[in-house]
């Protein structure tokens, strides 16, 4: 069955991070951190800024290597992941980055499509298929011929998460889906999110400085402090705890005492 053809969608892939760690000119950012995702599942990881959740981040899609530690995804190690060329991977990584990392110079289309036509395994029809549902998915049919200069932020966002759901991902990374939108806008991008886990499974690991964002969206709230995970809950949990930072987070968000 074809890349473009409609099926039920497949689960996520679990992730587990085993004492990662990564510094910078003698600097330790992320200080082992023990981290673990269940197939399918929809995390959060909150933390101040500058704590390196988007260092995390860069670990899990292997754009940096880590110093010490193990990541593992989908049951292989990831340096193995990493190694196997594109046709034989088992499973597939998408990240949505923060400044949505669109190509001026391309269409909407062209963007969404980009690494589909760089891989060179599908016709162009299928491909035009793909990206024309993709861009369905996010509520943004019809404007495959603008350039992302026409767009809104909030409508560049959406088109940076449908370039990842073109190659149908099991594990999407989100690093701050919505940092600098308004609250309505980034309840549409929530509402998005939440509508890919319904519709494609894939497990889905979101970087947010927003509690209640987090607490709206995720099954599980991670909360990074000094380069580690000092605690991990539901978010009824969450609003239960005792830990300072998260206590922190709590009555900044006039979601606790």
């Amino acid at each position: 069955m074809g890349a473009g053809s409609r099926q039920t969608p497949r689960r996520g892939v679990a992730v587990e991070l085993q004492g990662v760690r990564r510094s910078y000119n003698g600097f330790d950012v992320l200080r082992g951190v023990d981290l673990s995702v269940k197939a399918g599942a929809l995390l959060a990881i909150v933390g101040q800024s500058g704590t390196g959740k988007s260092v995390l981040l860069r670990q899990i899609i292997g754009l940096e290597r880590p110093d010490a530690g193990r990541l593992v995804v989908g049951d292989l190690e990831l340096p193995r992941y990493l190694a196997l060329p594109p046709g034989e991977k088992p499973f597939r990584i998408a990240m949505v980055f923060q400044s949505a990392a669109l190509l001026g110079s391309l269409t909407v289309a062209e963007n969404v499509s980009l690494r589909l036509r760089e891989q060179q395994r599908l016709p162009p029809a299928e491909i035009d298929e793909i990206t024309r549902r993709v861009l369905g998915d996010v509520e943004l049919e019809g404007t495959g011929e603008k350039l992302p200069s026409e767009l809104s932020g909030g409508m560049r966002k959406r088109v940076a998460i449908a370039r990842a759901l073109a190659i149908e991902p099991e594990l999407i990374l989100y690093d701050e889906p919505t940092a600098d939108l308004d609250p309505i806008l980034t309840l549409q991008i929530a509402e998005l999110i939440k509508r890919i886990r319904a519709s494609h499974g894939s497990t889905q690991i979101i970087v947010t400085h927003n509690l209640p964002l987090a607490r709206a969206i995720a099954d599980e709230i991670a909360v990074l402090d000094r380069g580690r995970i000092v605690e991990c809950s539901t978010p009824a949990e969450l609003v239960q705890s005792r830990q300072p930072l998260t206590r922190e987070f709590l009555r900044a968000a006039a979601l606790g005492t």
